[in-house]
């Protein structure tokens, strides 16, 4: 007891002197005088207004923003002496000015903004809570900001920065309404793992899983879908480890920081604005329309006999409707400033009686407690809900386009007197009918998701940064699919019953410290310091069940019922070190070190360092460049090396032997899984170098950056086969290497830069070269492909790994002695020169493309019409279309490439012979696409009190030029998986979107 006291009592003095210490600070805050620093900010082009300028003492917590009129008034209690005020606003230049506080109280600064064309001014903050400009970093880092996602027609914020970012290929996967959206960062650099970047909203890390929790052809949505993009003030893509080192273990794939929008001091500014759209099917399948049919599949006989065919994508396909209203209010005194909105999207699918919704509300509020403390707080809840049709084969054989694709298409699918009929060919090959999934199949998702932050930045002494940030990030999806009694699936006649839900819980705690001085006058030093604790829970459970009651919907009334949960647990420690020197505002130095001690790692890989270094010399700033700095203004040679990890490869417990419980007669017991642990797993780690230059031409109106860099994977996870002998199947193992090689170009000018009228346009060209070496055996296939993906020696990831056509020395076919097509095998006949053996696989295909690009062009003329058309282009990936395979062949027939057989073109029984041979289905997948486009024309109406009316007129996807025979190039059947890329089977396509929106400002 007497311990306790004297503890509670040594608490109570070290609490009421931190008290007095605060209050003597806040009396010496008092007694200091009251200055006020005013004046105007003005566009240097258009000589108007610039409302929404920063304008902040540097280094400290004061700060404002300009109203309508560009005017600012700044209230400030720092000491008397000389301060730096730095004027900000995304696309300016940043200007900073010196004041002198102390002659009086009113101090008045003027200044003119000039558009930053070219970028390289541009301040970002790279996760150490120090503002820089780009012009100091040694590595690459790309910032799209929000007023380019304004007019975008897509539903997540990765599916709008498709096309805007060198070295980032983003892709959709999927067009049903919620999207499915891959995000590569100059390659895959994993192969178990996940791809996809770390995602931070203003410091929370975010949950970006892809979980299928019901099947439905390998489409997931990303939660990334929960942000609404309209909430995006700016976004800052961090895509190598020379860049992402001090994000430790998480950062292999690269960062995304997301920084959502904020109130500025100002009367209340109310947005509200609503959008309509129209999607449909940009092309369809040409399906064969011959009259008539084959009575059987024997190869001799070709007795045919008349029927009637019908386009089943008629009945499956529709035009969707959809609508977004969002709503915003922000404003705020000097030390309070708020920003809420609200948003509400309904979007159908082009599939029939698809659908996906969204309601979301938003509050940030930002409070300055005095000139050194300042608090903020942002909380966002988003509410979504889906309702899903299958529409792929990968694991199961039901679904609307698989049913389709799988169907004799001269069966009438109508059902008669409420009955559906099968549409397969028999029993044996049976498959759904594409109406009866439409039309009775009820498979939905719901997730509801919560994510805040409390943010604290001290500034106790000039130079001195301190910010705190706790991050909340919990979510819970819930999917439900139900399948009808009496139904025409393969597999499940008598009824199918599934829920499943998964509960994920994030937390992260970050401190960071940071300390700027200027050492001498020719050296500057910024000093940072952090430390992380991130937690990472997961709840999961999961019941199927089959042969339900007649009118039953739940599991609990099937007579089989199968149930699962799953639960883990991931913790993780980090800490980091960063100096920055610079020498004479022309040359930085840097160089980092983050350690990191994560609950997956094997025991004696528990603590992994990241180490980093980068410089970048401004070669512009010597002063032997005046005479040249008419002609290239900017010039700055970087280069960069750094490591980071993959934690998202290794699971909660894939270190460990795991057991299953396993009911005996009366008694219960466990029985070990087929997967074998490893107690010495490690992270996968990235070794990256990058060199670099960004340039500027013609007075800033023109500029380019270039970046090459080369990063290898080390210790690369793989789950390998074992020898039966071990009595286990498989295990996690760091096995093989993986490169990354890759060229960056994004050029950027403004061939018109008038008062009235500007033009900018924007090229990048990003090409990357992935391979693959020390695979055990050369050669491991993936799950998800059907077994024709897999990673081979010498070769990109996924590769396409499959049978091929047996050729003549001419390179001409070499038929089997019934004139047809066959696959080439280990052996060749002495006597007939034909194949024998088994079939000989070998690589047919690469889904990697070449290269990427995009055009970009922006025209504004005065300040109320806008125009902007994006054009994409991926050259040199190849597509395994598995939909045709199926669709062309005999037993099915129901696309138009089955018709030459029917017509006697090429002998009875091509299309079986054909369907063996998958190098028959690879094809070139390259394509140029009409991204978006988009028109807007802002009103000032006198109804309106003067206050702006905007209206837009925008398309996506309206364009494809491509030689693909299937809907369309992009899509992928497996998902978001990295393996497994450019597998199309029935994936729905993406769609073609008008919108037409309204938005209104007062």
């Amino acid at each position: 007891m007497r311990k306790i006291y004297f503890r509670g009592w040594a608490w109570f003095k070290f609490t009421l002197l931190c008290l007095f210490l605060v209050s003597l600070l806040n009396q010496e805050v008092f007694a200091q005088a009251r200055y006020t620093i005013s004046g105007t900010v003005t566009d240097a082009r258009t000589k108007s207004p610039l409302p929404g300028v920063v304008v902040r003492i540097q280094n400290t917590n004061t700060a404002t923003a300009t109203d309508a009129n560009g005017s600012y008034s700044l209230a400030t209690t720092q000491p008397a002496g000389t301060y730096r005020l730095v004027f900000s606003l995304i696309g300016f230049k940043p200007e900073t000015r010196e004041v002198v506080l102390g002659a009086s109280e009113n101090v008045t600064v003027n200044v003119l903004l000039s558009e930053d064309i070219v970028g390289l001014d541009e301040v970002v903050v790279t996760g150490t809570s120090v503002a820089t400009s780009k012009k100091q970093l040694g590595n690459a880092i790309s910032t799209v900001s929000g007023d380019v996602l304004e007019n975008n027609i897509v539903t997540s914020v990765d599916q709008a920065l498709a096309g805007k970012v060198a070295g980032a290929q983003i892709t959709q996967n999927s067009g049903n309404p919620a999207g499915g959206i891959s995000v590569r960062l100059r390659g895959t650099s994993t192969v178990v793992g996940s791809g996809d970047p770390l995602y931070i909203v203003d410091g929370v890390i975010i949950n970006n899983n892809s979980p299928e929790l019901i099947d439905l052809g390998g489409y997931a949505q990303n939660r990334l879908v929960d942000i609404n993009p309209n909430d995006i003030e700016r976004i800052e893509i961090i895509k190598g480890a020379a860049a992402a080192a001090i994000y430790g273990s998480r950062a292999s794939n690269g960062v995304v920081q997301i920084f959502t929008k904020r109130g500025k001091e100002g009367k209340p500014k109310v947005t509200a604005s609503t959008q309509f759209r129209i999607s449909e099917v940009r092309k369809t399948l040409e399906y064969n329309d011959y009259p008539f049919r084959f009575v059987n599949t024997l190869p001799g006989d070709l007795t045919q006999e008349p029927v009637q065919r019908y386009d089943y994508q008629d009945e499956v396909f529709r035009t969707a409707f959809g609508t977004e209203n969002n709503l915003s209010v922000s404003g705020g005194s000097a030390n309070t400033q708020y920003f809420l909105s609200a948003s509400f999207l309904r979007n159908q699918g082009i599939i029939d009686e698809t659908q996906f919704t969204r309601g979301s509300a938003r509050v940030r509020l930002d409070q300055t407690l005095n000139d050194w403390m300042s608090v903020s707080f942002g909380a966002n809840y988003v509410l979504s809900t889906s309702e899903e049709i299958p529409n792929g084969g990968l694991n199961e054989a039901y679904g609307a386009l698989t049913g389709f694709i799988f169907s004799n298409n001269f069966i009438n699918p109508e059902p008669v007197n409420g009955v559906y009929p099968s549409t397969a060919p028999t029993n044996i090959l049976r498959r759904t009918n594409p109406l009866e999934a439409i039309d009775r199949f009820d498979f939905q998702q719901r997730t509801n998701r919560f994510i805040g932050d409390l943010q604290l930045t001290l500034t106790p002494i000039n130079n001195l940064n301190i910010n705190y940030v706790l991050g909340y990030d919990n979510a819970t999806q819930i999917a439900t699919g139900f399948i009808p009694v009496g139904n025409t699936t393969p597999s499940y006649n008598a009824g199918y019953s599934r829920r499943a839900d998964l509960t994920s819980y994030r937390l992260n705690n970050d401190l960071n410290i940071s300390y700027r001085t200027m050492l001498a006058d020719w050296l500057e030093s910024t000093t940072g310091v952090g430390a992380t604790a991130q937690v990472e829970k997961n709840y999961s459970t999961a019941i199927n069940a089959t042969q339900l009651g007649p009118i039953a919907r739940t599991v609990n009334t099937g007579a089989n019922i199968i149930g699962s949960e799953g639960r883990s647990d991931i913790n993780i420690l980090g800490f980091f070190a960063q100096q920055t020197l610079g020498f004479g505002d022309r040359l930085f130095l840097t160089g980092a070190g983050r350690y990191d001690v994560s609950s997956v790692f094997g025991r004696d890989n528990r603590w992994q360092f990241y180490p980093k270094l980068s410089a970048s010399y401004l070669i512009s700033n010597e002063s032997f460049w005046e005479g040249i700095s008419s002609i290239i203004p900017i010039l700055k040679l970087r280069a960069s090396y750094g490591q980071a990890g993959n934690l998202t490869a290794i699971p909660a417990y894939g270190r460990y032997t795991n057991y299953n419980p396993v009911a005996l007669p009366g008694l219960p017991g466990v029985i070990s899984s087929t997967q074998l642990g490893n107690e010495g797993i490690k992270p996968e780690r990235q070794v990256e170098t990058e060199v670099g230059a960004d340039m500027s031409f013609l007075d800033g109106r023109l500029g380019l950056e270039f970046t090459y860099y080369n990063k290898d994977v080390e210790d690369l996870l793989l789950f390998i086969n074992l020898t039966p002998s071990t009595g286990f199947v498989n295990q996690y193992a760091n096995v093989g290497t993986m490169t990354n090689k890759g060229v960056e170009l994004m050029l950027t000018g403004a061939p018109i830069q008038k008062e009235r009228v500007k033009w900018t346009s924007t090229l990048i060209y990003s090409r990357n070269k992935n391979e693959l070496n020390d695979i055990p055996g050369g050669v491991v296939t993936f799950p998800g492909g059907f077994g024709q993906v897999a990673a081979v020696n010498g070769y990109p990831i996924g590769a396409f790994y499959s049978t091929y056509f047996a050729r003549n020395p001419d390179g001409s076919l070499l038929l089997n002695p019934n004139g047809l097509p066959q696959a080439e095998r280990v052996g060749r006949n002495p006597e007939t020169g034909q194949p024998t053996g088994a079939t000989r696989p070998k690589v047919i295909g690469d889904p990697n493309p070449d290269w990427t690009g995009s055009f970009i062009n922006e025209v504004t003329i005065g300040g109320n019409f806008s125009f902007r058309a994006q054009i994409d282009a991926a050259y040199g990936f190849d597509v395994f279309n598995f939909t045709r395979r199926v669709g062309e062949r005999d037993l099915y027939g129901g696309l138009s490439g089955y018709e030459p057989e029917l017509r006697g073109e090429v002998p009875k029984g091509t299309s079986a012979a054909l369907f063996g041979i998958f190098e028959n289905y690879i094809e070139d997948g390259s394509y140029i696409k009409l991204r978006e486009i988009s028109v807007a024309y802002t009103l000032t109406p006198a109804f309106l009190g003067g206050n702006n009316l905007r209206l837009t007129l925008a398309g996506r996807n309206l364009l494809s030029i491509d030689d693909y025979s299937g809907y369309d190039p992009e899509v992928n059947a497996a998902g978001q998986t990295n393996a497994v890329r450019g597998f199309d089977f029935v994936e729905v396509p993406i769609p073609r979107t008008y919108a037409l929106g309204v938005q209104v400002s007062f």
